[in-house]
């Protein structure tokens, strides 16, 4: 992907007062392309298809938010972009832009957990953080889930990283749960594309089906960051793929509709 250099950012006056940081957040680990900017302590968002179209349209995208928001390249302190895990072209996508503006810039990048993000998400919307069990569609009949904790004073924390599982092996570690890691709450578009299979999950604790990486909650994670220092160089941002293997055979296909017809 050939990605546009911004203009060299100005060095800052020595002596002068520090100011928040300008951070650029952007997700297209899933269907929708996610993308913020804080400026001055403003949040600036705005999310629109992607999927197949999310190289096409992302950096016209950042381009308009930043004028929306009357910034130019020159201000943003850090690129912040979803690891993932989700669609690989999706991941691609993000890493190369992240990367490429952040050479361009000679800025540095915020890794972030596009589940977390999701978990994030769910927490601004009301749900209890104090364990959030987070799956994401996965297609093929599977899901992309993680579990994270949030407390006050030290944000989130990983409990179980993201991995790749069946709704039935999830739904047996979900159900298994106890102590730190029993749910207070489940998020994600997983309920959305595996509903029927998930249903059980509503009686471990509440669920929020729209949960998403936004904006909003990508700048959540990346102002964490910003403040714990958790910066890198652009050349060490890595994308985060939990599958090797990204289509099934047609054998494959058709024994996965057969079952379904069967269990209908």
């Amino acid at each position: 992907m050939h990605v546009p250099v911004p203009p060299q950012a100005a060095a800052p006056t020595p002596g002068e007062p520090a100011s928040p940081p300008c951070l650029l957040a952007l997700d297209t680990a899933t269907e929708t392309t996610h993308i913020a900017l804080e400026l001055h302590g403003s949040v600036h968002a705005a999310a629109q298809a992607g999927g197949a179209q999310a190289s096409a349209v992302l950096l016209p995208a950042l381009q308009q938010l930043l004028q929306v928001a009357g910034a130019g390249w020159p201000q943003v302190d850090a690129i912040a972009f979803g690891r993932g895990p989700g669609a690989f072209t999706g991941l691609r996508t993000a890493t190369s832009v992240a990367q490429g503006l952040a050479f361009g810039l000679d800025k540095p990048v915020i890794v972030l957990d596009t589940l977390m993000a999701v978990a994030e998400d769910a927490r601004m919307a009301g749900a209890d953080a104090g364990c959030v069990w987070v799956a994401n569609d996965a297609r093929m009949g599977e899901l992309y889930a993680a579990v994270y904790a949030h407390d006050a004073r030290r944000g989130w924390q990983v409990l179980r990283e993201p991995a790749l599982h069946t709704p039935a092996a999830w739904l047996e570690q979900l159900q298994g749960a106890t102590g730190t890691e029993t749910p207070s709450a489940c998020a994600g578009n997983a309920w959305h594309a595996l509903g029927e299979a998930l249903e059980a999950a509503a009686r471990s604790a509440p669920v929020w089906p729209d949960a998403r990486p936004t904006g909003a909650a990508l700048l959540a994670l990346a102002r964490q960051a910003w403040t714990a220092g958790a910066l890198q160089d652009a050349a060490s941002a890595l994308p985060l793929y939990v599958r090797d293997k990204v289509a099934q055979t047609t054998a494959e296909r058709e024994a996965a509709r057969a079952a379904k017809a069967q269990a209908a």
